[in-house]
């Protein structure tokens, strides 16, 4: 831990006597931040490790340790903890000189912050290797995303900030979150704490349930968002510059920026001074106290761990060393892994994670199994495959309809090696997805309105076109679905009636047990629970069921998480702009007082809540207040969600140069045959499910179930050598 006295810290970093920063300085200064960091990571590490080991890990941490970074995304997360932590201690050297509270980037020089990003190794981040070195790049995706576009060769990869639409707002105008200082007002008012907003606005014990669409659209939302979006937290739990845990204290210290419970709380007591524990995100290298470098801006940004392409990463990968992982190498049949110990009725299941932390491992007992046999996390292209039954489920099916493709097409291909056939089934997963996302799942989220504006038919690639993640759409727009969540993972058996062996279980029963899957039925219980159950409907009455309000990652604590409360404090630690700025955005009529307010809610009553809390339009969270509008027409999702969601998805379909569509990316006759490709056929190809929904994201009465022999199968004959064309690029 560096000594913070004044005259400590001009001892050891004296300021210097011109412009520029001897060398000798700048060296000190980055080997005490890797010290600080590093021993900050080895303590975490550590205790994260013990606290699984003693089956006391907390919510808290279970939501730290599902967004860990890991791979290459930990060493970049580390060389900005480096960086920062190196400018900060240079930035009080020179401040105590000064007398003054400064910006580390104002006294130092564009040459030495190249020097502290090259010594950290934040300079190696922002370098790409020459795209004319990568095999196949007319044909194939990189497991990144890096060098889709030829020009701007990380426009969408893995590992790069989030984009941003409008300017971040933060306390400090560089990287505080608003309400670091609970004593600033933000526009002349001061924010209400989000726990306090969740009390009174989302808090519900009833569910209203959808009319049309089933639970599957509510989880297919989840598997979408977990292909394109993954912010990490920094690895640490423990405060930089103080070592306070952030667990153990309500302490605003960077990454710790705890949720505080306001008085008189339902769930904590009337005069509670708990807190929930809150890590920040990670920055990324060139942001925040870090900036200028590389032309950045100075403001902090967030990292984006995936690629912003639908390339089916969640069952793939985001880098060379995960997709590596995931693959069957023993063979040359271009299949990935699966688990050696189980199979479901001789289906396949994923195979299991092997790390020292396994929150999994431990859930049989928690949950009140004793005769469940323990086992580990599954291991897939996202870390988050274990987070939920029906998550599980969806990433099986992923995995197991990439083995059936790849056994097929050596079938009709004898002649193609292991590696050929991998990125055929892959490239054809790919077009899959996109096709399912954008004809089935989209127009039932946005509307029609909103798939005509934004996303009418394709008209091509366009490499001025940034597929980037924004920051709005990861941290509020696409957290849509956190309302549309039913407090239960349904089961049904082989007649879509209550399984009587396997019953219905609460949500929270369901976090991290993929036992339930292994154990207790299979895949086939959930999958029909999925499209034989309805979604919940968000209603502005019945908003966030407190399954996820009062119950997330609730195991053994009493501390659960308020999935709501979390994702305002997050749009607040990335410095999102207020409602309005976005209703502004996306040329939306902008409320400026209570009646105003009223009219776009269409409720009077709600707007009432809103203001009595944050008194002026302004500071209202955006995605709050995107949630509580009414519904689009034909759609699951009011007007500012539907022009963010379609927005980025028109982003993503644009800016890729591998979209299904794109000439030359498949033949005529393969384009034909994709477009018969179903949800339908993959449950009916991938399960021992006889009868399915023709329409799976649609409710359908039991007597007017497809059977499975009738659902047309996707034609892989046109998929020989010389139907293969390469992208002219």
């Amino acid at each position: 831990m560096f000594e913070t006295g004044e005259n400590k810290l001009t001892e050891r970093f004296p300021p210097p006597s011109e412009s520029r920063l001897s060398r000798s300085l700048i060296e000190r200064a980055v080997l005490e931040a890797k010290a600080q960091v590093d021993s900050a990571y080895e303590y975490s590490r550590r205790e994260s490790i013990e606290r699984v080991r003693r089956n006391a890990a907390s919510p808290a941490d279970v939501l730290r340790l599902m967004k860990q970074p890991a791979g290459p995304t930990r060493v970049a997360v580390r060389a900005a903890d480096y960086m920062d932590n190196a400018l900060i201690l240079i930035k009080s050297s020179l401040g105590s000189r000064q007398k003054r509270s400064i910006n580390a980037t104002d006294l130092i020089s564009e040459e030495d912050l190249q020097t502290v990003a090259e010594l950290t190794g934040c300079n190696a981040r922002h370098r790409v290797d020459s795209c004319k070195t990568t095999p196949n790049l007319d044909r194939f995706r990189t497991a990144s995303g890096v060098c889709n576009n030829r020009k701007n060769t990380l426009f969408g990869s893995s590992n790069t900030p989030l984009t941003r639409w409008l300017p971040a707002e933060y306390q400090d105008k560089i990287a505080q979150p608003k309400g670091w200082d609970p004593t600033r007002r933000v526009n002349r008012r001061f924010l209400p704490l989000v726990r306090e907003v969740s009390n009174k606005i989302l808090h519900t014990t009833v569910v209203d349930t959808d009319p049309l669409y089933t639970h599957l659209l509510t989880i297919f939302a989840q598997w979408t968002d977990h292909d394109l979006s993954f912010t990490p937290h920094s690895p640490v739990i423990r405060s930089f510059s103080s070592g306070i845990d952030c667990d153990k204290s309500c302490e605003r210290t960077e990454p710790c920026f705890p949720v505080e419970i306001p008085r008189q709380d339902p769930r904590f007591g009337r005069n509670s001074e708990e807190c929930i524990p809150f890590f920040r995100s990670a920055p990324t290298c060139g942001s925040g106290n870090t900036g200028h470098i590389f032309g950045a801006a100075t403001v902090r940004q967030q990292m984006n761990t995936l690629t912003s392409f639908i390339d089916v990463g969640q069952v793939y990968g985001s880098d060379e060393a995960k997709a590596r992982l995931l693959r069957n190498l023993t063979s040359d049949e271009g299949l990935l892994k699966v688990n050696t110990e189980y199979t479901d009725d001789g289906r396949e299941h994923l195979p299991f994670e092997k790390k020292s932390t396994n929150m999994c491992a431990t859930r049989a007992r928690i949950t009140g199994n004793n005769n469940a046999q323990e086992v580990p996390c599954f291991l897939a292209g996202d870390d988050r495959a274990s987070e939920n039954i029906a998550l599980t489920s969806l990433h099986t099916l992923g995995l197991r309809e990439h083995n059936r493709l790849a056994r097929a097409l050596a079938k009709l291909n004898p002649h193609w090696n292991g590696e050929r056939i991998y990125q055929e089934a892959r490239k054809i997963m790919g077009a899959h997805f996109q096709i399912l996302t954008y004809r089935d799942f989209l127009p039932r989220i946005i509307g029609p309105g909103s798939m005509e504006k934004f996303l009418p038919a394709y008209t091509g690639f366009d490499e001025k076109v940034d597929p980037g993640i924004s920051n709005v759409f990861a941290t509020a727009a696409f957290r849509f679905g956190h309302l549309m969540i039913q407090p239960f993972m349904f089961r049904l058996d082989e007649k879509y009636t209550a399984h009587e062996k396997y019953p219905t279980t609460l949500l929270h029963k369901s976090f991290f047990t993929p036992w339930r899957v292994v154990f207790e039925g299979g895949l086939d219980p959930i999958v029909r629970g999925l499209v034989g159950r309805r979604a919940k409907l968000s209603t502005q009455k019945h908003m966030l069921s407190d399954e996820l309000r009062e119950r997330l990652f609730k195991f053994t604590a009493d501390l659960a998480l308020d999935l709501g409360a979390l994702n305002m404090q997050r749009g607040r630690d990335h410095g999102l702009p207020g409602y309005t700025k976005w209703r502004e955005f996306c040329h939306l009529s902008v409320p400026k007082n209570r009646r105003q307010l009223g009219r776009v809610l269409k409720n009077s009553t709600m707007a009432d809540s809103l203001m009595d809390l944050y008194r002026t339009t302004k500071n209202i969270d955006v995605w709050l207040g995107a949630a509580s509008e009414p519904l689009v027409r034909g759609g699951r999702v009011g007007p500012l969600f539907a022009c963010l969601i379609a927005t980025q998805f028109q982003k993503i379909r644009q800016g890729d140069r591998l979209w299904w569509e794109k000439t030359g990316v498949f033949t005529e006759a393969q384009r034909e045959s994709l477009k018969k490709t179903s949800l339908a056929r993959i449950i009916c190809d991938n399960t021992g499910i006889t009868k399915v929904p023709k329409q799976p994201f649609e409710n359908t009465p039991r007597a007017k179930l497809t059977k499975c022999s009738d659902i047309p199968a996707l034609d892989l004959t046109n998929s020989g050598e010389h139907s293969i064309k390469g992208v002219s690029g």
